[in-house]
């Protein structure tokens, strides 16, 4: 039984059906459905969704996640960047969303493909969110993604330092994940950002640890999420607990105080959720220095 603060609202039945249809029509992948989001309606219902290039296979198997595992065998639909970009002019998007899944039989995992997204969808004249997998730490993969300028750059830690080796894939790591954050910042993007999720057998110093080391990453937004069971597969972990509300609000002042620029924590929240705001949050925030 899930607790009562578990919940989300449907959106708007029209603007639902709408984004349903144009993606279909394009043959675009959200997120949204591959990782059975909770907020799936309620952001459709806005007519806004976080697209998902490079297939809907990935090469890792996460024990958090709902997509499917396999192997590519290194093929790429190039036509899939410019079917995105239509169905962002069709929807009429101001920002846009894009992750991946893993594609560890990539040379480059993907970057390349990652690029050639932003710079297409720099033409519909939307503000661009990267969320990418870790490249295998790879800079020169990095450098591509950062150099084709997006407003956002995302790599999540998904949990804390302990718990990451029971919650990821074996071929992802704590480290890696700070290091590629740190990286894309050295390398001149302008926003990072990172997620943690909650109810995995976390304590709440280990949080405000990840936190800390987040920040030492110059990581500048930052999510915080109730993990939720995709499904009942034994391979998708059990939450060990639902956070009440109280901590998610404890999390975000302990992270306001660190110094993140903008900061969404509540048991829905996602990777991508409120993506638009917290990117507006976070220009509010920037001190420059001349």
């Amino acid at each position: 039984m899930l607790p009562r603060w578990i919940g989300t609202v449907a959106g708007d039945y029209g603007s639902i059906a709408k984004v349903r249809y144009v993606l279909s029509r394009h043959g675009v992948y959200t997120v949204c459905e591959g990782a059975r989001c909770p907020n799936i309606f309620s952001c459709w219902g806005e007519g806004t969704a976080t697209f998902m290039i490079l297939g809907e296979v990935c090469t890792r198997a996460c024990r958090f996640c709902s997509v499917r595992t396999g192997n590519p065998r290194g093929l790429v639909d190039w036509g899939e960047v410019e079917r995105l970009a239509r169905a962002v002019e069709e929807l009429g998007l101001r920002y846009v969303v894009v992750t991946s899944v893993a594609r560890d039989d990539l040379p480059d995992g993907g970057a390349s493909v990652f690029a050639a997204a932003v710079r297409r969808l720099r033409k519909t004249g939307a503000l661009v969110e990267v969320l990418v997998p870790d490249f295998r730490g790879d800079e020169a993969a990095v450098a591509e993604v950062v150099e084709s300028a997006p407003d956002v750059f995302a790599h999540n830690v998904e949990t804390v330092r302990r718990l990451t080796p029971h919650v990821r894939d074996s071929r992802a790591s704590y480290e890696r994940s700070l290091a590629v954050l740190k990286m894309a910042k050295d390398l001149g993007a302008p926003l990072t950002k990172s997620g943690i999720m909650l109810g995995l057998g976390e304590g709440f110093e280990e949080v405000v640890e990840a936190l800390d080391d987040l920040r030492r990453a110059d990581v500048d937004i930052v999510t915080i999420g109730q993990y939720l069971r995709p499904s009942g597969s034994p391979r998708h972990l059990k939450p060990a607990r639902y956070a009440a509300p109280e901590e998610f609000e404890r999390l975000a002042e302990v992270a306001r105080v660190m110094g993140f620029k903008a900061v969404a924590s509540g048991p829905l929240v996602r990777s991508s959720y409120k993506a638009y705001g917290l990117y507006k949050e976070a220009l509010k925030n920037i001190v420059y220095i001349s």
